[in-house]
């Protein structure tokens, strides 16, 4: 009362004697939240995270009622967590696998406080009720589970057949992390040509669930065998990503099987329940992988083993037998070659003396038929000469030069083609008319046909080209 006397003094003439400084104001304020709101009694605040941030080890927290959570006008409060209360919150937090985000119903203990630099009024949150989240967090995963069940993917996964010999692995993990060095450990000393398409992605936090999504997509379009999603253990908070909706409908609904190596302790997560089958750890998994391999190898191994001493056993019977029937052979060749020796050398004398009787025999005839012959040859060439004579005598006769020295023509046209008849000659048509002494070149200026009767042709001429010619040539 002094200090706010003290300020009724400095009042200018004019002013209200009642009115309120600002820290006056926020002291009546502070006071009232005291007496309605005392530290001593923390209350519980229930509501919808908006926002969350912790990147500076505080926790900053706009939470709203859920029912208004979508209404611009709806009321924020402005919740505090202090780094040093925070850090023990988080912890307990993640040991039960839960994560605070946006669209998050918390229930939270702590105090009112006013903020009078900003005017603002904040909540101090000391605790959380994990006990709330842990039910809702159940009964998302129950409603989950049913509605994958319904919709009938809970087991179609599981369904699909595993490769007799998976080699092509697909991978989804983080590089470097114990799982992964885990899982591909088991397959790289296993000795077996195992091939891993690894996709990198991040297993834990609020960006996994589609980092591992994408992943798994990736791997279905790569021809793998079968893909393996790891993770080297954690808390549940750390496993999280693997009870969401996107992570379980992806493996669910996976062209392939899919295998879960999560290295998780406790209860199976969803993505577990969906998948192909599911392992306790990375290594238990990579195991089985070379298990399978194993279990087949052996099979080959065995069945070859067995094909090896059948094709031993077989050898060895055709080798015997083989070496019988060459001994048989060999026996019986010799007994052939024998009696065809035998055969060979009566032959042979037979041959030694009726060879000298043939040979005289058949001189003697040869020289007798060759005394016959010269004659027989003598008597054929004069005849032969006498036909010669005669056809040159008689193509003499049909000799072309002769035929024009004897004063026959030959008419050709102005393609050197013979001419045999006036008919298709027209006027202007350049002829030739060769004599026994030159060539004519003349032109045609009419054209006169005469018709014959068969009696004016002279008889043995018909086929005559020279009398053709000429009678073509005394028609011009």
């Amino acid at each position: 009362m002094a200090r706010h006397s003290e300020r009724l003094s400095d009042l200018l003439p004019g002013e209200r004697a009642d009115a309120l400084s600002i820290a006056a104001l926020y002291g009546r304020v502070q006071a009232a939240i005291g007496r309605e709101l005392p530290r001593a009694r923390p209350l519980w605040v229930r509501g919808e995270i908006q926002s969350i941030s912790d990147r500076t080890g505080h926790c900053y927290i706009d939470l709203v009622d859920p029912d208004g959570a979508r209404d611009r006008d709806t009321s924020v409060l402005k919740v505090n967590c202090w780094a040093r209360t925070w850090v023990s919150l988080k912890a307990a937090l993640d040991r039960q696998g839960i994560v605070l985000e946006p669209g998050t119903v918390v229930t939270l203990q702590g105090r009112v406080e006013l903020y009078t630099p900003k005017g603002q009024l904040t909540f101090i949150a000391i605790d959380v009720d994990v006990t709330a989240l842990l039910g809702r967090l159940a009964a998302r995963r129950a409603a989950l589970l049913r509605a994958l069940e319904s919709e009938g993917l809970l087991q179609q996964n599981r369904a699909l057949p595993v490769p007799a010999i998976p080699l092509l692995v697909g991978l989804v993990a983080s590089r470097g992390t114990e799982g992964y060095r885990d899982f591909t450990g088991q397959l790289e000393g296993s000795g077996f040509g195992f091939r891993v398409l690894h996709v990198p992605a991040q297993v834990q936090g609020g960006g996994a669930p589609k980092q591992i999504t994408a992943a798994l997509s990736v791997l279905f379009g790569s021809g793998c065998d079968l893909a393996v999603v790891v993770r080297g253990g954690g808390s549940k908070g750390d496993l999280a990503a693997f009870d969401t909706e996107l992570v379980a409908r992806a493996i669910a609904a996976a062209p392939i099987p899919v295998w879960t190596g999560i290295g998780h302790t406790g209860d199976q997560s969803v993505a577990d329940v969906v998948a192909n089958r599911a392992f306790v750890t990375p290594t238990e998994c990579g195991q089985e992988l070379v298990a399978r391999v194993t279990e087949r190898w052996a099979g080959v191994v065995g069945a070859a083993g067995v094909v090896i001493q059948r094709a031993v056993e077989a050898i060895e019977y055709v080798s015997r037998r083989d070496t019988r029937t060459r001994t048989r052979l060999c026996t019986s060749a010799r007994n052939q070659l024998d009696r065809h020796v035998e055969r060979l050398q009566a032959r042979s004398s037979r041959l030694a003396t009726a060879g000298p009787r043939c040979t005289e025999s058949a001189s003697l005839s040869l020289t007798q038929r060759s005394s016959r012959v010269g004659p027989a040859v003598r008597g054929q060439l004069y005849r032969q000469g006498d036909r010669v004579l005669s056809w040159r005598r008689l193509l003499a006769a049909y000799d072309v030069d002769r035929q024009l020295e004897r004063g026959y023509t030959i008419t050709l046209d102005e393609d050197g083609s013979l001419v045999r008849s006036a008919v298709g000659l027209a006027p202007e048509t350049v002829l030739l008319t060769r004599f026994a002494d030159g060539t004519v070149r003349s032109k045609v200026r009419d054209v006169e046909v005469v018709t014959k009767s068969p009696t004016e042709a002279l008889p043995g001429t018909e086929d005559s080209p020279v009398t053709d010619e000429r009678r073509t040539g005394e028609g011009q």
